[in-house]
């Protein structure tokens, strides 16, 4: 066993160093073989650098024979632009030297034209000079010749010199007074029929398109009583009652022998609408003493106080205006129970809005503010009695008070011409009031006061000289003037009419407006034999 022990151990080292030496020859030749390989490797990679180098070195030949190609391209190119834009340049300055030498000439020829002129020039001068002392020399002839005319002529007509100027001025103004009335006539003729066209086509389109419904309404001035005792219980004893109702109210009750009436008269139309108002409560009521009396009379006040705000309220309402004061409100509905010529004066303020809206909408103006001031212009009626001024003033004092434009202000306060209009909108509101005044129905006068308006029409016509008869006809809107032919000529009867129609105009207070009509009747006659 140890024998056998021992040759396993030879034969296991005998195996190792075979391996050994099998390990290391083949570790010689893996290096023999690696190095060759490498050899191998280098000598080709030698060879493809060597290769790569040669193409390179190739295509920068290449590419620098192109590269200067394209330069040597690029400089004849530019050479070529250079010498174009010198030869245009050496043409330009080629041509602007012939247009210098060209103005050189003109200016040449022009210097001799002036030569020229400027001795013909010399030569009139010297013309001129002998001319005016041969004119001044004439000129003083003359003025001797007419010195001596005029001392003749003043012999002969045995006039001074200043009566003679005098007298052929005065000639001379009433040749030159036909004229001008000639001319007038004639111009006023044209301005008056383009206006009246004009004027004709805004109203025509302003009443056509606004066409309220107008109710006149008069003031209630009397009281019904069921039978006249009731007189006795308004009376009172010792007239208690009415002192109390007169107290109260501000009126003046009239109790007379009218049966079955009672008067009630007062200035202010809102004190006499609470009289009569209490009045018929009283009546009703049956209970007439001086506490029921006020009562009353407390009552129907606030009523109408609310009326009145609601009366201005839908009026605002009605005409679409916004921003009102209060204040201003409270007195457009006083104007319900107020009345001119028998017109509502709150729906006739509503009626003249609308027409001045109108109005200026054609004339191309701010129709909201034409509307407005149309609105407000009578506003000045409403005010008490007591306080001093005509009603024009008093709204325009009343409307600059709470903050009005100035266009309203002067609308307001120069509807009646009291004062000069600032704006378009003052003779707007004029025209609308005079188209609301004047249309038929609208107002009425008093037998009294329209026989009155009818003689100072005739009056004012009949004043002039050269006229023989006036007639005021079509309800004193129109004067017939009939003047004397022997007197008076064409022009001077157009001269009448405008002194008529401005006289009018100044002095009397009337609706709409008055027409001035002059007729001059000329007859030929002759006798046959």
């Amino acid at each position: 066993m140890g024998t056998h022990l021992l040759n396993l151990a030879q034969i296991t080292t005998t195996t190792i160093v075979g391996a050994v030496v099998a390990l290391i020859a083949g570790a010689a030749l893996g290096a023999v073989a690696i190095q060759v390989l490498t050899r191998n490797t280098i000598s080709a990679a030698r060879e493809e650098a060597r290769r790569i180098a040669e193409s390179a070195q190739r295509e920068a030949e290449t590419a620098r024979e192109k590269i200067i190609l394209e330069a040597e391209r690029k400089t004849i190119e530019l050479r070529q632009q250079a010498d174009a834009e010198a030869n245009k340049a050496r043409e330009e300055l080629r041509d602007h030297e012939r247009r210098l030498t060209k103005r050189e000439d003109m200016l040449d020829r022009k210097l001799e034209t002036l030569d020229v002129k400027e001795r013909h020039l010399d030569d009139r001068a010297k013309v001129v000079a002998r001319q005016e002392e041969s004119a001044a020399q004439s000129l003083s002839e003359a003025e001797k010749v007419l010195e001596e005319q005029k001392n003749r002529l003043a012999q002969v007509s045995g006039l001074t010199r200043d009566q003679a100027r005098d007298m052929l001025l005065q000639r001379v103004e009433d040749e030159c007074q036909q004229e001008v009335n000639q001319i007038a006539l004639k111009r006023y003729a044209e301005i008056e029929e383009a206006a009246r066209t004009r004027g004709q086509e805004i109203l025509l389109q302003a009443v056509q398109r606004y066409a309220g419904e107008f109710t006149t309404e008069t003031t209630v001035r009397s009281v019904a009583i069921p039978s006249d005792d009731m007189k006795g219980r308004i009376i009172g004893r010792e007239g208690r009652n009415i002192r109390a109702i007169e107290r109260a109210t501000g009126v003046d009750v009239l109790v007379d022998d009218t049966p079955g009436v009672i008067s009630v008269s007062c200035f202010d139309k809102v004190r006499q609408t609470i009289a009569v108002e209490s009045l018929q409560k009283l009546l009703e009521d049956g209970r007439i003493h001086p506490t029921r009396i006020d009562e009353i009379v407390a009552s129907v006040q606030k009523n109408v106080e609310e009326r009145i705000i609601r009366h201005g309220r839908d009026a605002a309402n009605e005409v679409k205006l916004g921003g009102l004061h209060p204040k201003i409100i409270e007195a457009m509905g006083k104007l319900h129970f107020r009345t001119s010529y028998g017109q509502n004066m709150l729906k006739h303020s509503i009626e003249v809005a609308f027409l001045s809206q109108i109005i200026a909408d054609q004339l191309g103006l701010d129709g909201e503010l034409a509307r407005r001031c149309g609105f407000l212009h009578d506003i000045g009626k409403a005010m008490d009695h007591e306080q001093q001024g005509t009603h024009p003033k008093l709204g325009m004092d009343f409307c600059r008070k709470y903050g009005e434009r100035e266009e309203i202000l002067n609308a307001v306060g120069g509807h009646h011409g009291d004062i000069p209009a600032t704006s378009p909108y003052t003779p707007i509101v004029m025209a609308a009031d005079a188209v609301s005044g004047a249309r038929p129905g609208a107002r009425r006068d008093s037998m009294e006061q329209y026989i009155q308006r009818l003689e100072q029409l005739e009056g004012i016509a009949k004043e002039n000289e050269g006229v023989a008869e006036a007639y005021a006809i079509q309800a004193g809107r129109e004067v017939r003037v009939i003047v004397d032919a022997q007197r008076v000529s064409d022009a001077d009867a157009f001269g009448i009419a405008r002194n008529i129609a401005h006289r009018v105009s100044a002095e009397m207070t009337f609706p709409g407006e008055i027409k001035v009509t002059v007729l001059r009747e000329t007859r030929a006659i002759e006798f046959a034999t």
